[in-house]
């Protein structure tokens, strides 16, 4: 399975849209058979979605993502997990023992609305 992660730094970000670079990961019978970050080439309503698509993804992974985000993801048939954090190297391990489940999302709706991969920060509440 080809997963994509939304990364910044060592760490998930709280934003897929707002990330700086994907981690993609392949895994096949729980282990990691290979792995690039790749730029995140924009935010523009669907077109990530798409992007990833394209690049064979199958699920992606995200600290926060609005629910139109998630009906895109789903028109291309990419699962989305949501409510992520920590780093890269603990959300793979987790990916290759089949643990990592998705919880609430970490963005407040609208919270990425009318913004592009400059806007740094997300409106998230302050008990994140």
């Amino acid at each position: 399975m080809k997963i994509a992660i939304s990364t910044d730094g060592d760490f998930v970000s709280s934003h897929f849209g707002r990330c700086p670079h994907f981690t993609i990961v392949d895994i096949d019978n729980n282990e990691v058979v290979k792995k690039e970050i790749i730029d995140n080439p924009g935010h523009h309503p669907g077109f990530i979605p798409q992007f990833l698509h394209q690049k064979g993804v199958e699920c992606i992974v995200a600290g926060g993502m609005g629910a139109h985000a998630i009906q895109l993801f789903n028109e291309t048939k990419i699962k989305t997990i949501v409510g992520i954090s920590g780093t890269i190297k603990e959300t793979i391990e987790k990916l290759g023992k089949g643990t990592l489940a998705s919880k609430e999302s970490l963005c407040s709706p609208g919270a990425g609305k009318d913004y592009g991969v400059e806007k740094t920060v997300c409106d998230h509440s302050s008990e994140e």
